[in-house]
């Protein structure tokens, strides 16, 4: 028999500026060598070492070996979610330099949540997708969120794939038999910085996918920041309705 849950224990382990950064640039689900975590966290590689093993410990990561090296990821979606939760009540950091507020804009506009779309390009996603008909509320469960959103009037909403839905996304090549059964087809997070919903579970991670395959968004080099290219934006207005600027 278990007790309650430990939450001390995960807030211990978060209550660190440097393990704070690790967690951060492991935001989008890859698999990144503690000396590349060492240079987002901007501390020595026996600091990150220690930082690693701390969070390994609590649950939040997970370690893979190949070779002589070891690479860590976020434990799971689960965490992914914690990471976006805390970022919605948590102060925003100073902006000091224009490399600063390059970056926090970069973040804003798009990013990956874990493994799926978020910022300004993914809730205007979400938003078209509702509009359009190709997700629908299945029923509300009590529950308070905010925004102007489907979940807006006080409770959150279930969220289900409708057939059209079913049709587009296969048109536009994403196989929705290879949907991993092991999480939600569809959910949503509400995104930290828009402060409203953007399309997450199997189908979320899976458009996203897509979405990277079809060169319509690119990963930066560093970070959780996705870039939007030219054929995306044209992407976007043309098959979605949604027109994006920035």
């Amino acid at each position: 028999m278990t007790g309650d849950a430990d939450v001390a224990a995960v807030a211990a382990a978060l209550a660190d500026p440097g393990r704070w950064r690790v967690l951060a640039a492991l935001g989008d689900g890859r698999a990144l060598p503690a000396s590349t975590l060492a240079a987002e966290a901007g501390v020595a590689a026996s600091t990150a070492s220690e930082h690693l093993a701390r969070l390994v410990d609590a649950g939040l990561l997970s370690v893979e070996r190949h070779g002589r090296y070891r690479y860590f990821r976020l434990a799971g979606p689960d965490v992914g979610d914690l990471l976006e939760a805390l970022a919605r009540v948590a102060p925003p950091t100073p902006v000091r330099s224009l490399r600063d507020g390059t970056r926090a804009q970069a973040l804003r506009f798009a990013r990956t949540c874990y493994d799926h779309l978020a910022g300004r390009v993914g809730v205007a996603m979400m938003d078209a997708l509702l509009r359009r008909g190709f997700l629908e509320a299945e029923r509300p469960v009590d529950a308070p969120v905010g925004g102007d959103h489907p979940a807006a009037a006080g409770r959150a909403i279930r969220l289900r794939l409708t057939e059209p839905g079913v049709v587009f996304l296969g048109e536009l090549g994403v196989d929705l038999g290879k949907l991993p059964r092991r999480r939600p087809a569809v959910r949503y997070c509400l995104d930290w910085s828009e402060q409203r919903p953007h399309l997450a579970g199997a189908v979320g991670a899976t458009l996203t996918g897509r979405l990277l395959d079809l060169g319509w968004i690119r990963r930066a080099d560093r970070g959780r920041a996705v870039h939007l290219s030219d054929q995306g934006r044209t992407g976007f207005a043309t098959v979605l309705g949604v027109h994006l600027d920035g």
